[in-house]
């Protein structure tokens, strides 16, 4: 689907082993019982834990409450792994959060640009695929003009801080 690259800094390359069979698919464990926006679990636990190359819906975060819950915050929204519950990514950063659903509607994904990662939790494959560092499929890192974009599920950024997971 994609080929071999090595994306600029500051992406964190990482290897395929991330991805090996664990207790739950490419995971640890299922996704959280109480995902935020509405999400469906059973949807996110397929993406998440038993996929590698698909995607939720184009426009499903549309289809969420994603979008009115996030006009009426102030500032920046942490992105928590829908397994784990640790923040992934953080946004908008560098941009509005008018200018970040512009972008997201346009591709029919949350999209987040390099500020917006939490390097220390996500990786990108070889292939372009976006992965946490405990196995959750995330969506794949799709460049354009403006550098990197990571074309993200929101069922997979949709947990909850680990403390209330």
């Amino acid at each position: 689907m994609f080929g071999k690259k090595n994306f600029p800094a500051p992406c964190v390359m990482g290897e395929e082993s991330l991805m090996a069979p664990k207790a739950h698919g490419t995971s640890n464990k299922p996704v959280q019982d109480n995902l935020r926006w509405g999400c469906d679990q059973k949807t996110a636990d397929r993406i998440c834990n038993f996929n590698r190359h698909y995607a939720e819906h184009s426009g499903y975060f549309e289809k969420t409450n994603f979008v009115s819950a996030v006009k009426g915050v102030e500032g920046e929204i942490t992105f928590y792994d829908s397994n784990t519950g640790k923040p992934l990514f953080v946004a908008p950063r560098g941009r509005t959060l008018e200018e970040f659903l512009v972008e997201s509607r346009a591709h029919g994904w949350p999209s987040f640009r390099d500020e917006e990662v939490v390097w220390e939790n996500v990786r990108c494959l070889p292939d372009g695929e976006a992965v946490s560092v405990d196995g959750t499929h995330l969506g794949h890192n799709l460049p354009d003009r403006k550098g990197s974009r990571y074309c993200i599920n929101l069922v997979s950024v949709a947990g909850r801080p680990a403390q209330e997971g």
